[in-house]
Order: structure tokens, then C-alpha cells, then sequence
């Protein structure tokens, strides 16, 4: 049997891929596989500097919970499903949700834990869990209100309805709409124009952003970017990038 998750690397950046027929679900084998990824990933020595998330094939994302899983869920499931993307915020290497098809319920949440989006044409978003009398557990309630507002989520969260990638774009859920054709090239070239960038840079924009969303306060937040800032503007990266630019040449990054 195959693995329900592969792993691709081309250079400093990997695809990792959600390949677990026929609605790429959202297993016990699945989480598994996309935590050992992020942890492989995450890890100084691995020299990756941008992934990609994406599913097989071009129907499905992620269909949300393995249907056939679903009555043994239990706490542990929503811990594990809290702890995966948690770690996919926390990893230090930005993350590219390839959006491919649909994606509902966690497979919603996964593209939600993911610093940028970017969709085919055929995609759907949704977090349909109020059909079924629960509610999202990995992050839906949570980080679908703090990307596009809650006056927007609300009616998704309340409805369970889902949206076409167009209207995504327009909620801001995506930063980009593809032809299925394309979306994986789109996305491989925007994970290596990230990895092209120092990446010392790359990793404290990422922690800015998140932690400084979790702030009480704008000022608590301008103090999580200035800590980043004092942190990077001391390092080699920050002086090469400042040489290069004077004299007019590419930058060559080293991570340090």
C-alpha cells in the first residue's frame, strides 16, 4: 500500500502531497504522515526553504475527515488534528496550500494553517461540520474569522455552505485562482520565489505575522516585529542583502 502522504523535493523546496483516494481524507495515517513531513521539513539541517500542500489528483484537497474513521473519533482526533496544525504555523519554513479541488472540513483547516493560498478553478471551500451537529476542531472557528473577518465566516461557519474558488478569492480566503491545469506550476514558482528569499528574513516575517495576530494589543504586536527585527538586521543575511543592493548584483543568501 502507498504511503497516504508523499514527499517531493526539488531543490529547497518540497511538495507534499495528500494522496489518499479516492477524496485524499483526512485519515489517523494521513495526520501522521503530514506531521512527520512538517517535522522533517522544520528542521535546520534540512535546507528546505518553501513547501507546497496539495492533494492528488484534481478533484480533491482534502474531503475532510475519513468518513470511514469517523465513528471512533474521539478527543484524540481533535487533539491530533489541533497539534498537526499548529505545527504547520509553527514551522519555520512558509507553507503553500495548492488548493486543487475540494477542501472541506479539515481539509479546509489544513489550507487555513497554511501562510498563503492559492486555488484552482474547480476548488471549494467549506467547514460543513453544523450539517452533521458539531462544529470545526482543528482551527476553523478560529482562523477562518481572523483571515477574512467574522461578518464573513460567520454565514460559512453557521450555514456549512461552501464557496467556489472565485468567491474565495473575493472573501480573501485565496490570494490566487488557477486554471486546474496550472495551479501546481503556479505554486511551485511561488514557493521558489519565497525560497529565493533570504531566509533568516522569510522565517521571522512568518513568526511576525503570527504571533504578533496574537497579541492583545497593536503595541504588543509592534513589539513581537520589532524583537524580529532587531533579530535579523545584526545577521550576515542583512549585510549581504545590503552590499548586493549597492552594488547592484544578486544577493547570495547563506541562512545565518
Amino acid at each position: 500500500m502507498s504511503q497516504p502522504v508523499r514527499v517531493d523535493r526539488d531543490g529547497a523546496v518540497v511538495v507534499i502531497t495528500i494522496d489518499h483516494p479516492p477524496a485524499n481524507a483526512i485519515s489517523r495515517a494521513v495526520i501522521s504522515g503530514l506531521r512527520d513531513a512538517i517535522a522533517e521539513i522544520g528542521k535546520p539541517s534540512s535546507g528546505v526553504r518553501a513547501a507546497v500542500l496539495t492533494g492528488q489528483g484534481e478533484r480533491f484537497f482534502a474531503a475532510g475527515a475519513d468518513i470511514t474513521e469517523f465513528q471512533t473519533l474521539g478527543a484524540d482526533n481533535i487533539d491530533s488534528g489541533q497539534a498537526l496544525t499548529l505545527e504547520m504555523e509553527r514551522c519555520p519554513v512558509p507553507l503553500v496550500a495548492a488548493v486543487n479541488g475540494i477542501a472541506l472540513g479539515g481539509g479546509c483547516e489544513l489550507a487555513l494553517a497554511c501562510d498563503v493560498r492559492i486555488a484552482s478553478a474547480t476548488a471549494r471551500f467549506g467547514q460543513p461540520e453544523i450539517n452533521l451537529g458539531i462544529i470545526p476542531g482543528w482551527g476553523g472557528t478560529q482562523r477562518l474569522p481572523r483571515l477574512i473577518g467574522a461578518s464573513r465566516a460567520m454565514p460559512l461557519l453557521l450555514t456549512g455552505d461552501a464557496v467556489d474558488a472565485r468567491t474565495a478569492l473575493e472573501l480573501g480566503l485565496v490570494s490566487a485562482v488557477h486554471e486546474a491545469a496550472d495551479l501546481l506550476d503556479a505554486a511551485r514558482a511561488l514557493a521558489g520565489k519565497i525560497a529565493g528569499k533570504a531566509p533568516l528574513a522569510a522565517q521571522a516575517t512568518k513568526r511576525a505575522v503570527r504571533n504578533g495576530a496574537d497579541a492583545a494589543t497593536i503595541a504588543e504586536a509592534l513589539e513581537v516585529e520589532r524583537a524580529e527585527f532587531v533579530g535579523v538586521f545584526g545577521s550576515q543575511d542583512a549585510n549581504e542583502g545590503v552590499n548586493a543592493f549597492l552594488a547592484k548584483r544578486a544577493p547570495e543568501w547563506q541562512g545565518r
